[in-house]
C-alpha cells in the first residue's frame, strides 16, 4: 500500500492531481482543501495517501493533513458514504468544522456537501456523534475538542441561544463553539441574556 507520495506536482484539476515520482505519474484524487494547499506546478509536493483497492482499479486519495485522512477513513466506513461523498464533505468542511457540525447537530452544514441529502446527514449525525470528540481536528483542534467534551450540561440555555442567534442570521456551526464556551465559562451563573449578548459581541468581530 502507498502511504504517501513526494515528487514533482505535474498537474492539478478540479478533484485530482498528478504527482511525478521518478518519472512515474501517480493520479491522486483529493478534496479542494488539499488541492488548494499544494504548490503551483511544476514544484515539489507531498501528500499523505489512502490506497483503495477495488476489483477494477487501485485508487489513490491524497490529503494535506493526517486529520483529513483520518476523517476520510471514518466517513467512508459509514453506509452510503463513498470516496466521492467523503471528499465532498472534506471540501465543504474542515476537520474542525466537521467536529463542530456533528457535535452540535448541524444538519444544514452537512447537507451543503455535494451528495449529502437529509437522510444521509441524519445518519452521519447519529453514527458520528459519539466519535466526534475523539476525532482529529487539525489546526486549532484542541479548543474544539475541549468544547465538545463539555457536553449538554446547560442544554436549555444552549438550545435557546442557538435558536435566537439563528433567527438573527448566524449559522449554527459558527455560533455553537462560542455559545458552549461561554456557558462553560459562566458555570452556574449562566443566563440566556448574557450568552446571547456576549455571543453577538464575538460574532460581530
Amino acid at each position: 500500500m502507498i502511504a504517501s507520495l513526494a515528487g514533482l506536482l505535474a498537474q492539478v484539476e478540479t478533484d485530482r492531481c498528478v504527482i511525478d515520482v521518478n518519472g512515474v505519474g501517480y493520479l491522486v484524487f483529493a478534496s479542494t482543501r488539499t488541492l488548494s494547499a499544494l504548490p503551483q506546478p511544476p514544484e515539489l509536493a507531498k501528500v499523505l495517501v489512502e490506497t483503495v483497492v477495488r476489483e477494477d482499479a487501485i485508487l489513490l486519495y491524497g490529503f494535506a493533513s493526517a486529520a483529513e485522512r483520518e476523517w476520510f477513513r471514518t466517513l467512508t466506513a459509514i453506509q452510503g458514504v463513498g470516496a466521492k461523498v467523503a471528499l465532498g464533505l472534506l471540501s465543504t468542511l474542515s476537520p474542525s468544522e466537521l467536529i463542530a457540525a456533528i457535535a452540535s447537530g448541524d444538519k444544514a452544514s452537512l447537507t451543503r456537501a455535494p451528495g449529502v441529502g437529509g437522510r444521509l446527514a441524519d445518519r452521519l449525525l447519529t453514527e458520528l456523534r459519539a466519535k466526534a470528540a475523539k476525532m482529529p481536528a487539525g489546526g486549532g483542534g484542541t479548543a474544539t475538542a475541549a468544547i465538545i467534551a463539555q457536553g449538554d450540561a446547560a442544554g436549555s440555555v444552549e438550545t435557546d441561544a442557538l435558536l435566537a442567534l439563528a433567527g438573527l442570521g448566524f449559522r449554527r456551526i459558527e455560533a455553537w463553539p462560542i455559545v458552549t464556551r461561554l456557558i462553560a465559562e459562566k458555570g452556574k451563573d449562566v443566563t440566556l441574556d448574557v450568552v446571547i449578548r456576549e455571543s453577538l459581541r464575538e460574532l460581530a468581530k
